[in-house]
Order: structure tokens, then sequence, then C-alpha cells
């Protein structure tokens, strides 16, 4: 059969039982973003993950250059966040959330609330950064719809933005690979351009000068369908799955500012840069710029439980809270919002980015993770480097035959040969490590990156 071992792999420890850790069959699973084929001929598995480490079934230590998939911002398995869990599945396994609650998902809410900028003190809970999405726009339309203005249901979105696998996600999302094979998606969605540009950004660390300007095509896309179809206008402050692109100097003020002139809602999705990832608890707070929604999930929980949600502005939710009050405002829900795991783990999460000052250790390291990372200009075969917060994108050049090939081996030697995860979209090596990463670490990491690098060019 496709993909059998034909044993399983039992990985002893002095202080844990025997446990299976391989699979003898790998056929069934059908993995997400992954190249089945190639994949299950020389499967790379993780049995287990301990602070700023993984572990193979063999044992062999791989250091954790991407936070999982950029949401293990407290490091792994961190204790306090795994008593939470299992004191909580202990109390409490389930709750629905429509119609009835349970008290820590009022503890959370409030506890969001609180890192959010400004009047973006209402909460709204899912369970992942594509549900969030999904949420925030529809959210967006019934607003108009019940403000009056039900002719406002066109949605922004930008260029090489990522926000979601979901149908709202992949529509207002810029990536063309996640859209090609879906159909026509949502209709009435337009997008802005992407702001990179190679040749006036290269090697930039932090926010680039040039592009603020590329806000203006708001107004453009404004002039074409009149404001008064234009429901809200969503973009990342960091656009992290296309390749690492950090918002130009200006651009997202510009933004609100001709959101605000057009009576548009300006939705950030903070499903990467939420809790710590840029130095602060939103990116929303690093720019000084006020959303009327925030997307978030990964960072919430550090990856442990599944859980995403929306931050909405007060007036915002006040708009809904009219007509009978037996009846129901939102009509929008999952069966899991709010799971009580999910809000036991996102509290002791919030807890050690509180106690251990992660979101400041992070802006601390900012400087010396982007000196690090610039210390690879000049490696054959790297075109661009681009750093924001605890992020790094690093371009590779294509072979002349397989775009995307340079990147995939990187990836596949990174693990197998340097013990180091590394995240890789087109020819882009992505980084973005967990906030109790040490200098030392910071090193590794580009050290090994740099070997890779060389290996496969």
């Amino acid at each position: 059969m496709e993909g059998t071992l034909f044993a399983f792999d039992v990985l002893m420890s002095p202080t844990q039982p025997a446990i299976a850790t391989a699979p003898n069959d790998l056929a069934a699973f059908w993995l997400p973003f992954t190249p089945n084929r190639a994949f299950k001929k020389a499967p790379r598995l993780i049995a287990r993950a301990k602070d700023m480490h993984y572990f193979t079934p063999e044992g062999r230590s791989v250091l954790d250059g991407t936070a999982g998939l950029w949401c293990i911002n407290a490091g792994h398995n961190r204790d306090p966040i795994v008593r939470a869990i299992q004191r909580q599945a202990a109390e409490l396994d389930y709750s629905p959330a429509f119609q009835f609650a349970h008290p820590k998902a009022f503890e959370l809410a409030s506890r969001v609330a609180q890192l959010a900028p400004g009047d973006l003190d209402r909460v709204f809970f899912c369970n992942s950064g594509s549900e969030a999405v999904d949420s925030a726009l529809k959210m967006a339309l019934a607003y108009h719809n019940i403000s009056g203005q039900g002719s406002r249901t066109r949605l922004i979105g930008r260029e090489r933005g990522y926000h979601g696998v979901g149908f709202g996600g992949i529509s207002v999302g810029g990536i063309v690979a996640n859209r090609k094979m879906f159909g026509t998606l949502l209709a009435g969605v337009d997008h802005l351009p992407h702001t990179y540009d190679r040749e006036r950004q290269a090697f930039t660390k932090g926010e680039p000068e040039w592009g603020g300007h590329l806000a203006d095509e708001l107004e453009r896309i404004v002039a074409l369908h009149d404001a008064s179809t234009i429901a809200a206008v969503i973009v990342e402050p960091m656009a992290g799955s296309t390749g690492v692109l950090p918002a130009p100097k200006g651009y997202l003020q510009r933004l609100r500012a001709i959101c605000d002139k057009h009576g548009i809602l300006l939705i950030f999705d903070e499903v990467i840069t939420g809790f710590g990832r840029l130095g602060f608890a939103f990116a929303a707070e690093r720019y000084g710029v006020q959303p009327d929604l925030i997307t978030f999930a990964k960072g919430i929980t550090s990856g442990t439980v599944p859980m995403g949600g929306v931050v909405v502005r007060d007036r915002i939710y006040q708009a809904f809270m009219r007509g009978p009050e037996h009846a129901v405002e939102l009509l929008h829900g999952y069966t899991y919002s709010s799971h009580p795991l999910a809000c036991a783990a996102a509290l002791a999460t919030l807890d050690l980015y509180r106690d251990e000052e992660l979101f400041a250790r992070a802006k601390k390291l900012e400087p010396v993770w982007a000196d690090a990372a610039m210390r690879l200009k000049g490696v054959p075969g790297v075109l661009d480097i681009r750093t924001v917060g605890l992020v790094a994108g690093i371009d590779l050049a294509s072979r002349p035959d397989a775009f995307g090939r340079r990147a995939y081996d990187a990836m596949v030697h990174a693990f197998t040969q340097e013990n180091l995860t590394i995240r890789v979209t087109g020819e882009t090596i992505a980084l973005s490590p967990p906030l109790i990463v040490s200098e030392a670490q910071i090193g590794e990491i580009f050290e090994k990156v740099e070997k890779t690098i060389r290996a496969v060019t």
C-alpha cells in the first residue's frame, strides 16, 4: 500500500511510557498544503516538542524556526498552558455557545479587549484564522445592511494577500495559486495592488520607505465602483504567507484616512501579527492605526488548541443591538466558538505573555534578529531579505526550469540535514521563531539557513 511503514517506531524516555510515534500506514491522511506524493516517499515526522525544539520519532532535536505555522509564540508545551488545558478537560469538556456560555469565555473576551487599541472592545470567538476572516467579512456586510446602506456589498482585498481558505478569505485574498482551482469565488470583490518592489525596497529592515503612496489606489477603486457600493477593505499589516511583505511607511495610515473619508470599514487581518510577532499585542498598536475590526488566531493559544476571533469596535456591535431583546442579533457562529479548552489555553497563554513580557522581548530582539538576517546578503542565490518584528523573508533565485523547487529543497535540507524547520512559499524562505528565542538561537537559525541556501544553490 502507498506510504506504508512496516513497523511502529517507539519513543522511550526516562519519564514517559513507551509510545508509538510513527504510523505503519501513511496512505489515508491527505495532508494540507503539502505535496502528498513526495512527502509519503520521505515523510518528515514530528513526535513531540518542548520550548524551542521539535523531536523526531528517532529522538533527533530540531530547532523551530517558524513557531509552528506562525503560532507557537510562547514556545512549545509550556507547563502553565499544558496544566490549564488538563484542568479544563477534567472540569468542563464542552459548553454550547448558542444561548449558553461559560465563565472563561467572558474572562478571555475581556482580556483580549484590554489588549486591543481604542474602542475595539467587543470580541467574537471562532476556531481559526480562516473562520475569523469570514466572520469579519460577514459582520461588515451585515453592519452596512442594518445601518440602511445595503448597497455596500463590495469587498476589497489586496494582491498577494492571504486571508485563509474559506470562500470569503480566498476571494479577498490575492495569492493566485490559492484561488485558481476554485471557480469564480465571491462576486463583487476587487483588489488593491501589492506593496512590494524589489528594485526600490531590497534588503530593508522594518517598514520600507517606498510604497506608502500605493494606498491611494483605493481612491481609484472607489472612483470605479463608487463608495456607496463598498463595505470593507481587508489587509494584513504584514503580508506573511506570501513571503513577508511589511507595510511601507505611511501606507496603513493612508488607508485609514481614505476609508474614513468614504465610510468604508477597515479590517486588519492580524492572524499572524497578533500577540507579539511585531513587538506589540497587535500590529495596529505598532502603527498607531485603529481599524474597525481585527481578526486574530494562532498566537491567542500559542497554537495549543484551535481558536480564532474578531475584535470589533463598540459602535459596530451597538448597531446590532436593536429589535426585540429575545431575537438573535447576528445569525452567525460555530459549534466550537469559545470552546472551554481553547479559552483555558488562551488565558494561560496571555498570562505567559504578560508575566514573561514576551511582546516587549520581541521588540527588544528585533534589531538583533534583523542584523542576523542581513548577514546573509551576498550569499549566492539570495535576491532579497526583508525583516520586521521577529519575522524574516529571504528570496532565492529560481532554477531556470522549476520555480519553487530550490526553496522546497531548502525546506527538506534544513529539516533533514540542519535540524531546523523553515517555511517556504514560492522561492521565499519565511522565518518566525517563538518569542522565547535566545540571541544564541537567532544566530544558530541564520547559520543553519546559510548552510541550507549554500547546499541548494
